[in-house]
């Protein structure tokens, strides 16, 4: 009984984030339809139905104060969508503030306080001033030849859209159309699509006539500024009827103004909701005795964590598949070859079955990088009103996927670049406009998938970064001294904005300015396993780049061998391995470098990193080349034993502070091995220095 109270409790916060952020995006669209100079009211009846299921999710589950709030909302929001009220600038401000306090109460039902969240009590005061508008007065529908049956079943926000349409002066048609039951969503949602570039569909209905038991006829009831001609046109074709709606003082008129139809046929894909009809009477429209209570959906909501248990099981059935494999190789060598041939053959079985289940768990774990950028969205409205600056946030890549859990740790990161971009990068608009460039400040958003990582750029075309200001403020706190600052090439000023404590900006405010944003964003990109790297031009603009692994969970990695030691590599940061004699490597300010290729690669000798013993210096050796985002390193390692699917489990509190380490894995054979970090190792050695980063070890060690 517990476990199904918990899997409720479990479902409503899932469900409720899910209507919240989907009450976000209507809002940010309601917000552009604004700027572009007219309001849609689909969308704002949209976020009304988003609020109203909110309220009775709450009121399910006795989430009072949500319930409350959404209370309120829904009365605003009817107001607006109702024509009670007006949607304003300053009204949609005060619908996006309730976003951040659902999240607010969102947490305290889940932590269990019963305390108020903060800014809930003033936000519900505001919703509470704004209510008691009174209704237009309406217009005469009753004018027009219209089916009784159709008016008598419109819902009240349908009858104020009719109402509404007439008041402007637009004019009325009927669109009869023949949908095949198999497709009738798609079909339905295709047809209202192509009606909105002329007007406004208010309602549809079916008209109880059919010539065959798998089609269904609708009539859509429209309103528009275009003539007949132009939507049949448009709109007319195969099974669609397109007629005009007369008033019924012009009934005796010109035949012109009777409602002429024009009847053609076409084969439209179908759609499936609930028929349009009102809310209210769909369920009533699609009654029947033979009505299978199925569940339309194939979706089913899982929780991560059992993905991670299913994906540890995965990885433990790899190193089974490793130990079937020499277990098969042993039984060779001791001379039964037919019994090893048996058990090569279940062992090929083992690994195709594995390798599906083990990409199917990764697809579901799988998710568009969207559901971060489109919170961002919201960030980049709040900020930008915030600091009086006009930003245009342009979003490309966001169906890009990436692993759920490090979807989940970017938000934050993210969230603090995107505020240092409009604070620090987007100038003011009398500045910009002295300089020439537009009033808006562009900030994009851009992800990729590049082998098996996943890329996603931050640019913006602001002022870029003060590097001299940089050196000073690194300069004042110790970070770097006189010497290294002559030293430092331009790569590396740019990184000291990822130090404690440096920030170009002198004066404090509330959005960013405190230098303890870049070096927490660095902190828990490496801790994913991922770079983060800077460019910038002054007056030009600042592009930051995150490189990132596609997926945390299971890793295909080069096992290497320094001493008596074994060590993992993740593949995806390795792109060759190659045999290494020593010839050929120069010291380049303090750090060994090799040619391969023509370019120079800085080389990091393993074993002299992590204080290990040394092997023979004139011994064979092999170079490991990691790359993580613009950045190379060479490896020397002594030994390659091969390739193997690993699961990285954590190193516990006690550990979790050595850098140079993602984690430790099973090698199969009751070893375990400690797998290394190329990003943090490409850092600290290049950055630092390898010296430094002994030095960094033996502390930790």
């Amino acid at each position: 009984m517990v476990d199904s109270i918990d899997k409720a409790r479990d479902e409503f916060f899932s469900e409720a984030q899910e209507i919240i952020e989907t009450y976000s995006r209507n809002l940010l669209a309601i917000d552009e339809s604004l700027t572009g100079g007219h309001s849609d009211p689909t969308l704002v009846n949209e976020v009304f139905r988003a609020v109203h299921t909110l309220k009775g999710l709450a009121g399910l589950f006795g989430a009072t104060a949500m319930g409350s709030l959404a209370h309120h909302l829904e009365d605003l929001l009817d107001d607006l969508r109702l024509g009670r009220a007006e949607l304003t600038r300053a009204v949609l401000d005060l619908l996006f503030s309730s976003i951040d306090v659902f999240g607010k109460i969102l947490e305290a039902e889940r932590g269990g306080s019963e305390a108020a969240p903060q800014g809930l009590t003033n936000l519900l005061e505001r919703l509470a001033q704004l209510a008691g508008h009174e209704e237009p007065e309406p217009a005469m529908v009753t004018d027009y030849e219209l089916d009784p049956g159709m008016l008598a079943v419109l819902t009240e926000y349908e009858e104020h859209r009719l109402r509404s349409n007439l008041e402007q002066g637009l004019r009325l048609y009927r669109l009869r159309v023949k949908f095949d039951l198999a497709t009738l969503d798609k079909a339905l949602e295709e047809i209202k699509e192509r009606a909105k570039r002329h007007g406004e569909i208010i309602t549809y209905l079916p008209t109880g006539e059919s010539s065959s038991i798998e089609t269904i006829e609708l009539d859509l009831l429209m309103a528009s500024h275009d003539d007949l001609s132009m939507l049949i046109g448009s709109l007319a074709s195969e099974h669609v009827i397109v007629e005009e709606v007369a008033r019924k003082a012009d009934l005796h008129g010109s035949p012109l103004s009777r409602g002429r139809s024009v009847r053609h046929e076409v084969s439209l894909p179908a759609l499936s909701k609930p028929l349009g009809v009102p809310e209210e009477n769909a369920e009533m429209a699609l009654a029947s005795p033979d009505r299978s209570l199925r569940s339309l959906t194939q979706t089913v909501r899982v929780d991560i964590r059992k993905l991670d248990r299913l994906m540890n099981i995965v990885g433990e059935l790899a190193i089974v598949r490793s130990v079937l494999a020499k277990v098969a190789d042993r039984v060779r060598t001791d001379g039964q070859p037919q019994l090893a041939s048996e058990l090569l053959r279940v062992h090929r079985n083992f690994e195709r079955r594995l390798t599906e289940m083990q990409d199917g768990i990764l697809e579901v774990r799988m998710v568009p990088l969207g559901q971060v950028f489109e919170r961002l969205s919201r960030v980049v409205r709040q900020i930008g009103r915030e600091l009086n600056k006009e930003i245009r946030f342009v979003i490309t890549g966001a169906e890009t996927e990436i692993d759920k859990l490090i979807v989940e740790e970017l938000s934050d990161p993210l969230m603090h670049m995107i505020r240092n971009s409009i604070d620090h990068g987007i100038e003011s608009a009398a500045e910009r406009a002295r300089v020439g460039k537009p009033n808006a400040g562009t900030i994009a958003l851009n992800a990729f998938q590049k082998g098996n990582h996943v890329v996603i750029e931050i640019e913006d075309d602001g002022r870029g970064i003060d590097e001299n200001a940089l050196l000073q403020k690194a300069l004042r706190l110790g970070k770097i001294n006189l010497n290294e600052r002559e030293e430092l090439s331009r790569e590396e000023i740019l990184g000291l904005i990822f130090l404690p404590g440096v920030s170009t900006r002198e004066v404090v405010d509330d959005v960013s300015g405190r230098g303890v944003g870049m070096d927490v964003v660095k902190t828990n990109i490496s801790h994913l396993g991922g770079v983060i790297d800077v460019q910038s031009e002054p007056g030009i603009g600042t592009k930051m780049t995150i490189t990132l692994p596609i997926t945390l969970a299971i890793v295909s990695a080069l096992l290497v061998k320094v001493g008596q030691d074994i060590f993992a590599m993740p593949l995806n940061s390795v792109s060759e391995a190659l045999s290494f004699d020593g010839r050929g490597v120069r010291v380049v300010d303090g750090r060994e470098v090799m040619t391969l290729r023509g370019q120079s690669l800085p080389l990091c000798r393993l074993a002299r990193v992590l204080c290990l013993p040394e092997q023979d210096p004139r011994a064979r050796k092999f170079v490991v080349v990691a790359s993580v985002g613009s950045k190379r390193m060479g490896i020397l390692v002594d030994y390659l034993i091969g390739q193997q699917d690993i699961v990285i489990k954590p190193l516990g509190k006690s550990l979790a502070h050595v850098r140079g380490f993602s984690g430790a894995t099973e090698l199969g054979d009751q070893r375990v091995g400690l797998v290394l970090d190329p990003a943090a190792l490409i850092e600290e050695v290049l950055l630092s220095g390898e010296n430094a980063r002994e030095k960094g070890m033996r502390a930790h060690g």
